[in-house]
């Protein structure tokens, strides 16, 4: 009987030690149009979101990468998708960048909203005090 008090007095201190105590907020800029940047991407923001439930994450697409939130040229349409159906990310896409590739809302995988400027946007995010992931190879 000590031994079973023993291993759930050590479970209950080890759950505390590695659990989050303080939620984190977290914004990912995409601007590769490579598949592995953007596959690399929605793992992280996945995984994070589904360790870390009462912290948020949001992603920031311009550039190079506008393919990744275009229905008709995704790469990673069906991750996305399940993404937008979380309460702590975000999936937004630059409207200068679609402006410039001629892309429309219409164009946009459900789920994903428009902000003015994305590097503008990952600022204000970084001034509020989130935290900066780039996505890169």
């Amino acid at each position: 009987m000590k031994k079973i008090l023993i291993f759930i007095f050590l479970l209950g201190i080890s759950g505390g030690v590695f659990s989050q105590t303080t939620p984190v907020k977290i914004v990912f800029d995409v601007t590769s149009s490579e598949k592995s940047v953007q596959e690399s991407a929605m793992r992280h923001i996945r995984l994070m979101s589904d360790l870390y439930p009462d912290s948020e994450f949001e992603l920031v697409v311009y550039s190079g990468s506008i393919d990744m939130v275009l229905k008709d040229k995704s790469s990673v349409s069906k991750e996305l998708e399940l993404l937008a159906t979380k309460d702590n990310v975000a999936l937004r896409v630059c409207e200068m960048a679609m402006k410039r590739h001629q892309k429309t809302i219409a164009d946009l995988i459900p789920g994903v909203k428009t902000v003015p400027d994305g590097i503008v946007e990952i600022f204000n995010k970084q001034q509020q005090g989130w935290g900066y992931i780039k996505e890169s190879n």
